[in-house]
């Protein structure tokens, strides 16, 4: 069985990185790949790394499979589930991969290091040990692939890893080892207040980002506040080369547009960003309102966004127990007679 796992975090709200780098390539794979099983998570364990609101964190993780299913994710095809309503496994697997997965290639993640800057001493294990959670994710699952973007692309790197060490102790091509799936040219979607740093959910400034909540008018005032330089566009693809806020706008017109980089920069070629920008809009507007729309409507009725997840959850765990169990046998624990 070709089995697909993805997730993303309960934090703030999701925004047009999120939906063009991951939401997106989601439904894409979900419609290009009937064939496979198609697993999608709010990783919540994951959010708590970092002190959360106790009186939100529910809300948002219904938030978040709020937009799951407004993008296109359809809970007919594909689970939908809170990774703390399947935690126990979840959780028993990681301290398994724990055991047998190095320091060494621990301290060489990257996003550990951006996240805890200085302050390393005084970040938590959680933050820490966040690969191995996330290989314990993938591997509960024994998913053949992983769509994730460029930034979480090392953590699978350890997941594969974690799996052959695993694979190779004991003897038996247990685990897959899952493949990183990196779709589309908007991987990274940048800020539009600076355009050599990723859009964020967590960017102090809520102008650096459109979020998948924003109105239209909300929409077309971010982009046309947009961070650009005096320049017209240029006319190929490599006129775009030191111009980071210039090539970011031009990357989000492809995604939404379902064009190549270069089929855009033909297409507004010698054009004055003020011509550029209320077409960004209007494209920005009539792609993201229906998932506005939808969102909202979702979450006038929780109930039915809660029997959704609870629905995920037990076919997440059908799935994952037999995996865990045959994981226990392997290990060689006692088991009741």
């Amino acid at each position: 069985m070709k089995r697909i796992f993805s997730g993303m975090q309960p934090t703030h709200q999701l925004h047009l990185g999120n939906y063009l780098g991951a939401l997106k390539n989601w439904v894409d794979l979900q419609n290009k790949t009937a064939n496979f099983e198609h697993i999608y998570c709010v990783v919540d364990m994951h959010a708590i790394t970092v002190p959360q609101d106790t009186t939100l964190l529910a809300k948002a993780t219904r938030e978040i499979a709020a937009a799951y299913i407004a993008a296109g994710i359809d809970p007919k095809k594909a689970i939908i589930f809170p990774q703390s309503a399947v935690g126990d496994l979840h959780a028993e697997l990681m301290w398994y991969l724990a055991t047998m997965t190095q320091i060494g290639k621990l301290n060489r993640m990257t996003q550990f290091k951006d996240k805890a800057g200085k302050n390393a001493e005084k970040a938590g294990l959680g933050l820490y040990a966040y690969p191995v959670l996330m290989a314990a994710d993938i591997l509960l699952y024994n998913a053949t692939h992983v769509p994730v973007g460029e930034d979480q692309k090392q953590h699978v790197e350890l997941t594969r890893d974690v799996a052959s060490t695993f694979n190779h102790r004991f003897d038996r091509e247990f685990f897959n080892i899952p493949e990183p799936v990196i779709m589309g040219d908007a991987t990274r979607v940048m800020s539009l207040r600076d355009g050599t740093q990723k859009m964020s959910k967590s960017a102090e400034s809520d102008m650096s980002r459109i979020n998948l909540t924003d109105d239209a008018d909300t929409i077309a005032d971010k982009i046309k506040r947009a961070k650009t330089d005096p320049n017209p566009l240029p006319e190929t693809v490599e006129g775009l080369e030191g111009r980071p806020e210039a090539a970011n706008l031009i990357t989000i017109y492809a995604a939404l547009s379902g064009q190549t980089k270069a089929q855009v920069v033909a297409e507004f070629a010698g054009k004055q960003f003020s011509e550029f920008k209320p077409k960004l809009s209007e494209l920005t507007v009539t792609k993201i309102a229906p998932m506005t729309a939808t969102m909202r409507d979702l979450m006038k009725d929780t109930a039915e966004i809660d029997r959704i997840l609870a629905s995920g959850a037990d076919r997440a765990r059908a799935i994952a127990t037999p995996i865990l169990g045959e994981v226990k046998d392997l290990i060689g624990f006692w088991k009741k007679p």
